[in-house]
């Protein structure tokens, strides 16, 4: 039946994403090799973000994570899209030179509200640039202050947008946590020279690796992901050549990794996938995503989506779950769509194993639904 074709294409797809995320099969040898081989992860959510590295990298701890993002080996900034995603030093500057003025010229009309004009972000920068000069690390709330010694208004939105705008300009990036406060420092004393990228490198670059990675997906999957446009997109699968192989999935073409051999069998895998993780987040087609022999309502999950914290078995959204402090560690809460078989179960109390050695802390799994 067409039905079953379509399922079993869904299915298969679901199977190879868990495989080229390195969510089943041979992990990352570290977190760093991970967001290399993705290109950027998104990361507004920062602890949400470091599980999501810690699922796909032999090894990855909460604190060892930490370390690298104060050492500054990890990055957090605002790039492809106006969101926060993790990336490396080496790959910041080329990534917003492709990005960065695409982001910029969506917020025009934004800026307009807040009367963010030429000037005012011009001496908006030229203040942080000044403030942030020989090392130093301030926090959103201190640059605001920066701000208005300077004479300009620096409320919640306007705050926000200019502090932004400085991300895509390249003239800020994230310093090191102060506490549990997150600083700015200058981009160009945070990251050492690099060479620049041609843009159509930079194109073909950012398309071979989000194929490689989060295929199989469709061209309009990586517009959504990357912020390009559809030529460039387009152009950049193009110009990949013999590293990505197109599949069909009924009518719809998608791309992945030409290297890669049959589907893997990942019929009995759970994950605590987090909040914005890329297996979820990082598709406008989420359809590989739901199980069409359980219920889905978009109520029971936060966001309304399946961007939340959820939980999966062979790729596909079973339920939600929410971690809250216990006595001796974590108390991982799982709410199911509807009950599963107990090598289900299985696999999940195994999630929280691995939960509980990527936190160093005791993590017990309640199992509802």
């Amino acid at each position: 039946m067409a039905g079953d074709g379509a399922e079993s294409d869904l299915a298969e797809i679901a199977a190879r994403r868990l495989q080229g995320q390195r969510l089943i099969g041979e992990p990352f040898s570290s977190a760093l090799e991970a967001i290399r081989s993705f290109g950027a992860v998104q990361a507004q959510d920062y602890g949400a973000a470091k599980w999501a590295l810690g699922q796909r990298s032999v090894g990855a701890t909460d604190a060892e994570l930490d370390r690298l993002f104060d050492q500054g080996a990890i990055l957090r900034t605002h790039v492809m899209r106006p969101t926060w995603h993790f990336v490396l030093p080496e790959d910041v500057g080329w990534l917003l030179e492709l990005t960065g003025p695409k982001v910029l010229a969506g917020l025009n009309g934004r800026h307009r509200q807040l009367e963010l004009d030429a000037d005012v972000l011009a001496l908006s920068q030229a203040a942080f640039g000044a403030a942030l000069a020989g090392g130093r690390h301030l926090t959103r709330t201190e640059l605001g202050g920066v701000l208005r010694a300077a004479g300009i208004a620096a409320d919640g939105p306007r705050l926000h947008h200019l502090i932004l705008t400085a991300e895509l300009e390249r003239l800020i990036v994230s310093g090191p946590r102060r506490g549990r406060q997150f600083t700015y420092a200058l981009l160009e004393e945070r990251v050492p020279p690099t060479s620049r990228m041609e843009r159509t490198d930079a194109i073909v670059e950012l398309a071979r690796r989000y194929f490689l990675s989060h295929g199989p997906a469709q061209l309009h999957d990586f517009v959504w992901w990357s912020g390009l446009t559809a030529t460039d997109a387009r152009a950049g699968v193009a110009l990949a050549g013999d590293a990505l192989q197109r599949q069909m999935a009924g009518s719809r073409e998608h791309w992945r990794d030409a290297r890669v051999g049959p589907a893997p069998d990942a019929s009995s895998v759970a994950h605590l996938l987090p909040n914005f993780d890329e297996y979820t987040v990082a598709y406008r087609d989420r359809a590989a995503l739901v199980d069409p022999h359980r219920p889905f309502d978009p109520a029971f999950f936060s966001f309304g989506s399946v961007i939340s914290n959820v939980v999966t078995i062979a790729g596909r959204v079973q339920g939600r779950w929410r971690r809250t402090a216990a006595r001796r560690g974590v108390r991982v809460e799982v709410d199911l769509l509807s009950r599963v078989e107990a090598a289900a179960e299985a696999s999940i109390a195994e999630a929280g194993r691995r939960l509980e050695r990527f936190l160093e802390r005791p993590v017990e799994v309640a199992l509802g639904g």
